[in-house]
């Protein structure tokens, strides 16, 4: 395969993720209103997922060891397609909450393969720039969902908005089928014994650097999950704007996030990617400092919290390509379990995250910017101290058992 056409597969499979959470939540009111959901149920459609799309990353990542990443990534995304269309048509929330628990399992074939693909292809540094490209296209596909979902909810309701994922799926379904080529060299007959398989989480849970990284991951995904998790309600219900503004809200986030992965690029160039994580961790910390303290000085509105956003995405830009390209570069024979114990961490404290701002939410910004400007520490913490202690050991490849 070219190296665009990888660049191509790589943006559709990291970007299923925002086209499932981004494209329906300007809808989320308007869909637990109509289904006469509560708001815990509301914030289990985009939670049960998570903890499903974290789950069975722990089976697909084994499995594309096993059989390679073709067959895992083409059954993933037509199982993905399927509960899609559940989803669109599901009659009552409780329907709703289970065909997104099954999209979420599904989703775990794509975004694990991908992240072993980049390990497939290519060293650690040049993996973090090619994580980077294909973020990039995830931040291109993040644009277009949240003004996508923002009109066709208004237009058209939210089923509407739902159906846009499953023209999505088809599409990433046929692209693959049709162009994509296996690319693990090291298919293992024995991934999958049981044997093995605890050989290989022990390497992995025994590698410092995988830690390093994945610590690094966790604390900027929660960041931003904890944003993907309260903004529908915090623009739409506590700063009462439109749902056209909260789409365009999510339009400017994500180019925000683009220009990040963009940075990312120039700073690993220049100066590696452990000092481009220690900038990194600057611009993360001081845009949540910011936006956490905004509310502790009674200052509330939208652009004290839209302000901060853009920052903070500028700084995930930077953390998500090195991290995950981190995490799985010392594993070049066993990279979707070392990709799939990575997402399920991920998706854990997500699903925590998630749990935590369903009883939480009272109707102002506080739950939203405390939750970002707590995880912000984190990742400053893990920028400037784990992976400076660690994150070398990623160049040095693990011993297979």
């Amino acid at each position: 395969m070219s190296a665009q056409l990888v660049v191509v597969l790589l943006s559709l499979l990291l970007g299923i993720q925002p086209i499932t959470t981004d494209l329906y939540l300007p809808a989320l009111p308007a869909l637990t209103l109509d289904l006469s959901g509560s708001m815990m149920q509301a914030q289990l459609t985009l939670t049960a997922l998570s903890l499903a799309f974290g789950v069975s990353q722990l089976f697909w990542g084994p499995l594309s060891d096993r059989f390679g990443r073709r067959p895992i990534l083409v059954w993933g995304m037509s199982f993905f397609t399927l509960a899609s269309v559940g989803s669109t048509l599901a009659p009552t929330i409780e329907l709703l909450i289970v065909w997104r628990v099954i999209q979420g399992a599904a989703m775990g074939a794509a975004v694990s393969s991908a992240r072993a693909i980049v390990r497939d292809l290519y060293g650690p540094v040049e993996g973090a720039r090619a994580m980077s490209k294909g973020l990039t296209g995830l931040g291109v596909l993040a644009c277009f969902s949240g003004p996508t979902g923002a009109a066709t909810s208004y237009f058209f309701g939210w089923r509407a908005s739902m159906a846009c994922i499953v023209i999505f799926g088809l599409v990433t379904t046929v692209v693959l089928f049709m162009r994509f080529i296996e690319t693990n060299p090291h298919k293992n007959p024995r991934a999958l014994q049981p044997r093995v398989l605890a050989g290989n989480w022990t390497i992995i849970a025994k590698t410092p650097a995988f830690w390093a990284y994945t610590a690094l991951s966790i604390a900027a995904y929660s960041a931003l999950f904890t944003f993907l998790a309260a903004s529908a309600f915090v623009f739409l219900e506590v700063l009462k704007v439109s749902k056209l503004t909260f789409g365009f809200t999510m339009l400017a986030v994500s180019l925000s996030y683009i220009s990040g992965t963009f940075l990312c690029r120039r700073l690993i160039v220049r100066w590696g990617i452990r000092r481009a994580l220690h900038l990194g961790g600057y611009v993360s910390l001081g845009a949540g400092t910011v936006l956490g303290v905004m509310p502790l000085l009674g200052i509330v509105g939208y652009w004290s919290v839209f302000v901060p956003l853009l920052v903070l995405l500028i700084g995930h830009g930077i953390h998500q390509p090195c991290s995950q390209s981190g995490a799985v570069s010392p594993f070049p024979k066993m990279a979707g379990a070392a990709s799939a114990l990575n997402g399920f961490l991920m998706m854990a404290c997500a699903f925590a995250i998630g749990t935590w701002l369903a009883r939480t939410m009272d109707g102002t910004v506080q739950p939203l910017t405390s939750g970002i400007w707590f995880w912000t520490v984190c990742i400053a913490f893990c920028a400037w101290f784990l992976v400076p202690k660690w994150g070398d050991v990623a160049a040095k490849p693990a011993p297979t058992p």
